[in-house]
């Protein structure tokens, strides 16, 4: 008697049994395909490093170690973790302590120009293996390009005189150069690519004037809008943007956005007119604050100088609720004076001709349009009114002319001689023999010299620090200007507390220093 209801499990036990067998299948397929590159992987780091290995030197108190003792000994010791630093130069400059010093007789110091300045073992091997194989991605081939950008950077720091950086560097302002007022007319903002140039930033008191007229509002096409059949995704657009840079704040990049100001004449998605501010700095957009015609909160933390963050207009979505004829009558009863509130349209008209006036306050910028405060915004964190050196105004607008009054008429301090302290109380304690708690890197740009002397004035002289239980170093790359390096090398001498790395600054580059830090503190 045939049993044919276990036909089915049998043959469905089967089919299984098959797709499983096929998927083991296409899985050594896959291993077998990756396992070459494995293998290179293993062998690179595995192998002997007497080829590619960097003759270091001694720097200071601590000692040479041989880098094939260790993984992270060679690690430490590859091109991108590497340090620059002159034998003679560098006396207090931080190196990472080594447990096996070498013999004395084993001890040759070399200066820095026999230093073969290459990739380390590891590193070295893997790039040639990269370049053999022509797959570098983004990312490694701007790391390659860096690489040797520093290394050409750093030998052409040694022809650089010192004491010449220091006094004719293009870092020092000239005082002459300082003017109390700045003016421009559209055509000369034209010509100069949208921008007017601040010699020596604002200051508080400052104003920024500019007579415009708005263009007519133009289609444009957002593929967002058409993705939801929203009119053919073409909507009126008409906007322009009002920014304060820092031209001077970075080398090699885009300048950041110290203030960026942008007024919508039609609306965005909101579809109301809004004013948006907001900074950016290194291709990083801080919080936006969006002003719609609703005014913002009267508090006192919400207040900027004693003004509104934004201020009421006109809105064509908003009926404000009138006063009933009881409460206005009883008001009048009781003899309370009443101010009536003026609500006004949003300052801004397609081909009408405005005067806009940004002003420099004590805790942060405030906008007038005709006469009338609009909007203010608080200054941000790492943003100061010296570094405003540059006002870009582009976008749907015909500028008639600008003013900038009430300038600085003394030069910010943009030398390096005027912001480094040369004082034994700010140097930094050689790295401790003895285990630490705690390791502390600070990614640092190469220019930021006021930056890393207000961290040696204040956090970096706890006790945690000054005991040695806590070490604090700064993870600087290099800068495209000879001089600044020059600076850089002189302050890494004396203060001991500074790690060069040998390839040029570059934010998107900012994990290598990351990585630096990591084989550093290890």
């Amino acid at each position: 008697m045939k049993r044919t209801k276990s036909d089915p499990p049998n043959s469905r036990r089967f089919r299984l049994s098959h797709f499983l067998f096929g998927i083991g299948v296409l899985y050594l397929l896959f291993v077998s395909c990756k396992f070459p590159q494995f293998l290179r992987i293993v062998s690179t780091l595995s192998g002997d490093g007497s080829e590619d290995r960097l003759e270091g030197a001694a720097v200071g108190d601590s000692e040479d170690s041989d880098l094939s003792k260790s993984f992270v000994s060679s690690v430490y010791k590859d091109a991108f973790h590497r340090r620059l630093e002159d034998n003679r130069d560098q006396e207090g400059a931080p190196l990472r302590p080594n447990t096996e010093p070498k013999k004395e007789e084993e001890r040759l110091p070399e200066s820095p120009k026999q230093i073969p300045l290459r990739y380390g073992r590891i590193t070295g091997k893997i790039m040639r293996e990269y370049k053999r194989t022509n797959d570098l991605s983004v990312l490694e081939r701007m790391a390659d390009e860096a690489w040797i950008l520093g290394l050409k950077a750093w030998k052409e720091v040694d022809k650089v005189d010192e004491k010449g950086s220091m006094k004719n560097s293009v870092l020092d302002g000239k005082p002459e150069s300082c003017p109390s007022w700045v003016s421009m007319n559209g055509d000369e903002l034209i010509k100069g690519d949208s921008l007017m140039f601040l010699p020596c930033g604002l200051a508080a008191g400052s104003s920024i004037t500019v007579v415009g007229t708005p263009h007519h509002a133009h289609k444009e096409y957002v593929p967002q809008l058409a993705k939801m059949k929203r009119g053919g995704g073409l909507v009126l657009v008409s906007q322009f943007m009002v920014e304060l840079q820092g031209l001077k704040s970075v080398d090699g990049e885009d300048p950041p956005k110290i203030l960026h100001l942008n007024p919508r004449i039609r609306g965005d998605w909101s579809r109301q007119p809004v004013i948006e501010h907001n900074t950016c700095y290194r291709m990083h957009w801080g919080t936006s604050q969006r002003c719609d015609g609703l005014p913002s909160g009267d508090e006192e933390e919400m207040l900027v100088d004693g003004y509104r963050r934004c201020e009421k207009w006109l809105r064509n979505d908003i009926i404000d609720s009138k006063e009933s004829k009881t409460t206005s009558w009883f008001k009048r009863f009781i003899g309370r004076e009443q101010k009536p509130e003026m609500t006004w349209p949003f300052p801004l008209v397609e081909g009408r001709m405005f005067v806009l006036t940004l002003r420099a306050g004590v805790d942060g910028y405030h906008i007038n349009i005709g006469g009338r405060h609009v909007t203010s915004f608080p200054y941000r964190t790492g943003f100061t009114l010296e570094d405003a050196t540059g006002l870009a105004i582009k976008g749907d607008v015909d500028v008639h002319s600008i003013y900038a009054t009430s300038l600085p008429t003394s030069h910010p301090s943009f030398s390096p001689q005027r912001v480094l302290e040369m004082s034994e109380t700010w140097k930094a304690s050689p790295l401790p023999k003895h285990p630490i708690k705690l390791f502390i890197g600070v990614l640092s740009a190469s220019n930021h010299f006021a930056e890393r002397m207000a961290v040696r004035k204040t956090w970096m002289q706890s006790a945690a620090i000054k005991s040695s239980d806590v070490v604090a170093r700064f993870f600087v790359a290099l800068n495209p200007r000879a001089e600044v390096n020059a600076v850089l090398k002189k302050e890494a001498a004396y203060f001991g507390d500074i790690v060069i790395l040998p390839f040029m600054d570059r934010y998107e580059l900012v994990v290598l220093k990351t990585v630096g830090i990591s084989e550093f503190g290890g």
